[in-house]
Order: structure tokens, then C-alpha cells, then sequence
């Protein structure tokens, strides 16, 4: 009998927040955090935890669309993720490769119009992996309603470093005019292809951290932040709901501070034209 009641009052819950949401973010990232230690806390090895790691994945996916949200980019596997033990990381590039192509011909992608891309030094990961890359981003090309940037062999320190090589670069080599380098010569040499401002930051796992995730787009954006402790396979609706009130939370405060800022500015004008 609890089980069941407490399904209801979940259920209800999440009604309750689908009609508080007033904003919407249109980019939102996550760090799927939690993979390991779940599998641990469930007397399984690291890949069980991957493997359901990527269920919660096919769900977020969904819960985004649904939403409205219109582009979603996931840590899948930092340059970090290079340091862990062979018998973990082959089972975690099958499951990538694996993912991606299933992903790619799946009717849904196609009738939501989902768009995947990858975004990271793609290069460093083994061929099987980058193949599937390769064809989960050429089934999905012609698709423009949601687009889906998967973060592979990914930092983001050293991407801005690299984007800063280059420019400097071809300043030396008089291709450009150091003097002319703005942001969007920046953003040009991050990836080849634009990603818009990150609205949203959501980590799972309890960690309350970014891990260099995103940071010309998400920091330079002031974007919301919300961590929370479920692991990633047991990330739900509510939490991703949870997630979303906090982003509109930190939009409606905003639209205050400035709606209070003007008036006491406009205040300030009008008192000195009085006094004049």
C-alpha cells in the first residue's frame, strides 16, 4: 500500500511544479555524476553503473523535449576520464559507441528532430568510438529542433587554450589583427560549430562543483546552477523539475534586481531635476 501512495503523491508533486514553471531555460548542461558509486552501492562494477547512468540519460532527453527546452549538452567522458583502469574504460567505449548508434536510428530522435553532435578532442578516443560519433552526427544532420551536444574526451580549460594557441597563432602569422580579437573570434575557434549561452547547470552525486565544464559558455553566461545528491541513474523528473524552478527562481530575482535598480535610478534623475 505505500508504494503505491507514495507513486500518487510523486505524481502529484510533479503536476504541482510542471504548472509553477514560468521560464523555460533554452540550453541546458549536465554533469552525470554518481555512475560508479551507485553501481558500487549496488554490489555491481563500474560499467552496470554506466549502463543505467545511460537510461537516465534516454529519459532526460525526453523530460527536455517535453519541456521545451532546445538544446542539451552532457559531460559524457572528460580528458579526466582517461586516468581510470583499463577494465573500466573498454567497457565504458562500448557502451559509448553502443549508445550512439542506437541512438541515431531510434524513430524518436528522428520525430523530435534531435540533432547530435560532439563536442571535446574526439581524436583522443579509440576508432570504434569516433566512428560512431561520425555516424550518430550524419544520421541526425538534416534534424533541427533539438540539438543534442555530447561532451567526449572533453576540458574546459584546454579547449580555451587551445582557441587562445590559435589566435595567437595566426596573429603572429598577420592572419588577423590581434587588436580586432573579440568574442566572437573566440567562440569561432572553440568547436566548429556555435553552441548557444548555457541557462542551466545541473550535478548529480552531492559534489557541488563544474568540474571545467563549459566555462566560456556557462560562466561567462552567469548560468544557474543546481546540485543535487541523487546519484545519476537515480536522477528523476522531479529532480530535473527541481532543477528547473531554481533556474526560473534565479531569473525572477534577477528581473527584479533590475526592475529595483532602474526605479531607484529614474528616483535619482528625478530628484535632481527637482533640485535644479
Amino acid at each position: 500500500m505505500l508504494s503505491p501512495f507514495r507513486g500518487a503523491i510523486e505524481r502529484a508533486y510533479l503536476r504541482h511544479l510542471h504548472r509553477r514553471v514560468d521560464e523555460v531555460p533554452t540550453h541546458v548542461a549536465v554533469i552525470q555524476d554518481g555512475n560508479r558509486r551507485y553501481a558500487r552501492e549496488q554490489g555491481d562494477d563500474a560499467p552496470q553503473g554506466h549502463r543505467a547512468g545511460a537510461d537516465t540519460t534516454e529519459r532526460l532527453l525526453d523530460w527536455c523535449a517535453d519541456l521545451g527546452v532546445e538544446e542539451l549538452t552532457l559531460y559524457a567522458f572528460s580528458t579526466e576520464n582517461f586516468a581510470r583502469p583499463d577494465e573500466e574504460l573498454e567497457p565504458l567505449f562500448a557502451l559509448l559507441e553502443t549508445k550512439l548508434r542506437e541512438f541515431a536510428d531510434a524513430d524518436r530522435v528522428h520525430e523530435r528532430g534531435v540533432h547530435v553532435r560532439a563536442i571535446g578532442d574526439v581524436e583522443r578516443l579509440p576508432d570504434r568510438v569516433r566512428e560512431a560519433v561520425a555516424y550518430a552526427e550524419r544520421r541526425t544532420a538534416d534534424n533541427d529542433r533539438f540539438t543534442l551536444n555530447v561532451a567526449l574526451a572533453y576540458g574546459g580549460r584546454t579547449a580555451l587554450l587551445d582557441a587562445a594557441r590559435d589566435i595567437a597563432r595566426e596573429a603572429a602569422a598577420g592572419e588577423i589583427d590581434a587588436a580586432s580579437v573579440d568574442v566572437e573570434t573566440v567562440e569561432e575557434r572553440l568547436y566548429d560549430r556555435p553552441i548557444r549561452d548555457v541557462d542551466l547547470i545541473v550535478r548529480t552525486g552531492g559534489d557541488e562543483r563544474t568540474s571545467n565544464f563549459l566555462p566560456w559558455h556557462a560562466n561567462g553566461n552567469e548560468a544557474a546552477v543546481y546540485f543535487c545528491t541523487p546519484y545519476w541513474p537515480e536522477f528523476s523528473e522531479v529532480d530535473f523539475m527541481r532543477a528547473i524552478r531554481t533556474y526560473g527562481a534565479r531569473e525572477e530575482s534577477w528581473r527584479r534586481a533590475r526592475a529595483e535598480r532602474a526605479a531607484a535610478l529614474v528616483r535619482a534623475v528625478a530628484e535632481v531635476e527637482l533640485e535644479e
